[in-house]
């Protein structure tokens, strides 16, 4: 059964912070509640990530951005879940975004299979090990989650995914070529306050990717059935870069008990458009699983 729901709309809420330098060389910014910080990949690459606190006894929570995204584009959202909920949360850039390093090398078909089983991981090994945790993954985050679930890690407790896909479709090139559009008369140059010098690199990594001919049959259906955990899935019914074919092959495919659920009069980033109503349907869903 699919849920739809109209939401009235809501303000979008924004976070700004600053961080400084530690006497160490590690940038850092720390305060009661939360910890900005980088991680070292190695001699060449690290990671930015921000931190919430919350109860020890609760999973972390693990957000993953979407493909042009950032730790600084979530704005509040994390650390208004957090703070609902009572978990800890856990916010990183990837490699090629933010305040991470760049990408140092050309993407490939593999690329999400790459964030999902090679960086993720390393993270995770890093900074929460042995440790109980929700993903929650928007569009490219959000299929990062469904590829890490399949691996079955037994700390993970659940998935949440907003605008995820598994598979290409048309209106997914569509969407991304307005976006070049876009991109190419100046109406994404914002994306330049969160990337910095890095911005055109990974948005021509982004578009030329998933228009590339040898990306037109990326398919991750294939192991949705080895996703056990429960999922809470969330799409706008006017999501500019995927259908509702998205969703159902999820709930179709997925071992896990599945919840979809359609926000009506909503793009691709429900947590941005309508965001208390989100955060009431990830709270109860994460509530759920605390018990």
């Amino acid at each position: 059964m699919f849920l739809m729901l109209w939401p009235m709309p809501q303000a979008a809420f924004w976070r700004l912070s600053v961080d400084g330098v530690g006497d160490d060389g590690e940038r850092q910014d720390g305060g009661e509640d939360f910890l900005m910080s980088t991680l070292i990949l190695d001699q060449q690459q690290h990671l930015f990530y921000q931190k919430y606190t919350g109860k020890t006894d609760h999973p972390w929570l693990i957000f993953l951005h979407e493909g042009l995204g950032c730790t600084a584009l979530w704005r509040d959202f994390p650390e208004r879940l957090c703070q609902r909920t009572g978990c800890p949360g856990l916010v990183y850039d990837r490699l090629g975004h933010g305040k991470s390093s760049p990408l140092y090398r050309s993407r490939t078909v593999h690329y999400l299979h790459d964030y999902a089983l090679h960086e993720l991981p390393q993270v995770i090994e890093a900074l929460l090990p042995d440790t109980p945790f929700i993903l929650i993954g928007h569009s490219d985050g959000g299929s990062i989650s469904l590829i890490f679930g399949a691996e079955q890690s037994p700390y993970l407790q659940g998935i949440i995914t907003e605008a995820a896909h598994v598979f290409v479709e048309q209106v997914s090139i569509e969407g991304i070529r307005k976006a070049d559009e876009a991109f190419a008369h100046g109406r994404l140059a914002g994306l330049r306050r969160y990337h910095g010098e890095k911005t055109g690199e990974l948005y021509n990594a982004w578009s030329a990717t998933w228009q590339s001919p040898w990306f037109a049959a990326w398919n991750i259906e294939y192991l949705l059935s080895a996703i056990v955990v429960p999922l809470l899935v969330l799409q706008g019914r006017d999501d500019q870069y995927g259908t509702e074919a998205q969703v159902q092959a999820i709930v179709s495919g997925a071992a896990g008990k599945v919840t979809p659920i359609f926000l009506e009069d909503c793009k691709h980033a429900p947590h941005q458009e309508f965001p208390e109503l989100v955060l009431d349907l990830m709270s109860c869903f994460i509530s759920r699983i605390i018990g």
